[in-house]
């Protein structure tokens, strides 16, 4: 029995070692990148909650609609005023970051007391940077 055992040779192993090392070295990087960016997202997120929010709020004020509140505050950038118009996170009035990636903070001095349709508040997150959220006034 003189059977020829086959296998790699040890230059070809680490050559394989080598080239993964490589990529990983290329793609880990762009992971610790990306929660910055879900941050964002997130955030945007929020925003447009609240703006989606606002907005049919505002529409079931100007069709009558009981259900519709005013939202007509000198400073309507407030997690009082904003928090019914999301769900799944909880507001606060504060600046700048959060500890918590449930927390968003709300901040600015959106004006819905004069005649403007509407205002801009900042929200922001555990990570990443404010981003805008356009407040409907309803009156």
């Amino acid at each position: 029995m003189n059977a020829k055992q086959q296998g790699f040779t040890l230059v070809e192993l680490v050559v394989v070692i080598v080239i993964l090392g490589i990529l990983a070295a290329t793609a880990i990087p762009k992971f610790v990148d990306m929660s910055v960016e879900a941050g964002n997202a997130a955030a945007q997120g929020v925003a447009g909650a609240i703006a989606s929010g606002t907005a049919t709020n505002s529409a079931a004020r100007l069709v009558g609609n009981s259900n519709g509140v005013q939202v007509n505050a000198a400073n309507v950038c407030t997690h009082t005023i904003l928090q019914p118009y999301v769900s799944g996170v909880t507001l606060a009035t504060a600046a700048g970051a959060t500890s918590s990636n449930s927390t968003f903070n709300v901040q600015g001095t959106g004006d819905c007391s004069g005649t403007a349709p509407t205002a801009t508040c900042t929200v922001q997150g555990s990570k990443g940077v404010a981003q805008n959220a356009t407040v409907v006034c309803a009156r």
